[in-house]
């Protein structure tokens, strides 16, 4: 997980200084609820122009989202300097600290500890969680990278599920995860609040929020949904009362907002809570472009809206030197285009 933070970071902030680079995924989506997304991008730093690729299915409930199917990724890594191919990568990366991991839930968490690792109070050692599957269990290791935390609260629907959870993350973490019955005792009394759910409305009240906590969510709602007739309103996983409470704001890449509509962003903005400029660019933190939190009293959002090609590829790179350098994989040789 530390790895994959640097790397995230470093695709982002390229990304920031160089705009080109980077672009909004972009799904699309078949009548019988097949999803492919697309991620492009590039990180020029590390050599790699390209994409990632995956198909899943999506049914809906009222309050939820499952993928009864989801296919393995696909990365298309290209030199970035000369564009021959360089590989094709199917499959998952393992998260080494838990030994299991899919390539969503790595890049996802690996996002959310840019934003731990730039917004987060330094002195934050606790959290409230809200969810109990894969995506919170990478997300703890990401937090617990970025800070010294020793204390987590956690919350989801089923009371067997956050139990379990708890025990698997004591356990595997080395820390102390206590379940919890209710969302105000999720937030109260903790350092960062971390949403890692698959629901499709929010899950606590924004006004539960507390000076001087982080945000973390990660929904990315996309129109699409709503405009195929899957679902009657947009996702959301945080109310107008979270985001209107926020005095700092950061979005992967705030052009998806728009472009996607996704409402935990895209609703308020319509509703003159926010604007589009208080949104901010992840990358602008390691690129000096913007302070991010500059009091810790301040509470900060780190809306996590979508995956971008540029952490995918930042990651997948770096997997495809270190299987080139242990000799692994199938070389293939392929004629150039025209011959």
């Amino acid at each position: 997980m530390a790895q994959a933070v640097d790397l995230v970071e470093q695709g982002y902030r390229e990304a920031t200084d160089d705009p080109l680079v980077n672009a909004p995924r972009r799904r699309i989506h078949s009548p019988d609820g097949v999803r492919t997304s697309n991620f492009p991008g590039a990180v020029h730093g590390l050599g790699v122009i390209g994409s990632m690729t995956r198909t899943e299915t999506v049914t809906h409930t009222a309050d939820g989202q499952v993928c009864p199917y989801r296919g393995h990724p696909v990365h298309v890594l290209n030199d970035s300097h000369t564009g021959h191919l360089l590989c094709v990568m199917l499959g998952e990366a393992v998260e080494k600290t838990i030994g299991f991991s899919s390539a969503m839930a790595l890049r996802t968490a690996a996002t959310s500890g840019v934003g731990f690792r730039y917004l987060a109070r330094r002195d934050a050692r606790s959290a409230g969680v809200f969810g109990a599957g894969g995506m919170a269990m990478h997300h703890l290791i990401a937090m617990k990278n970025e800070r010294p935390i020793e204390r987590v609260k956690v919350y989801s629907r089923k009371e067997e599920n956050r139990r379990h959870f708890a025990e698997e993350a004591s356990r595997r973490l080395g820390i102390e995860v206590t379940p919890v019955s209710s969302p105000a005792e999720v937030i109260k009394g903790v350092d960062i609040v971390l949403c890692a759910t698959n629901t499709n409305v929010p899950v606590f009240d924004g006004n539960l929020l507390e000076p001087g906590q982080h945000l973390t969510t990660i929904i990315g709602s996309n129109s699409a949904l709503v405009k195929g007739g899957w679902l009657a309103s947009p996702r959301r996983e945080i109310d107008d009362n979270a985001v209107r409470k926020a005095d700092v704001i950061v979005a992967n890449w705030k052009e998806s907002v728009l472009q996607e509509e996704q409402a935990d962003l895209f609703e308020p903005i319509q509703k003159g809570i926010i604007t589009i400029d208080d949104i901010h660019d992840l990358g602008e933190l390691p690129a000096g472009r913007f302070a991010g939190r500059t009091s810790d009293e301040q509470i900060t959002l780190h809306k996590n809206n979508n995956g971008t090609g540029v952490a995918d590829l930042a990651i997948a790179m770096h997997i495809y030197n270190q299987a080139k350098a242990l000799g692994r994989g199938s070389w293939v040789e392929v004629p150039e285009a025209g011959e």
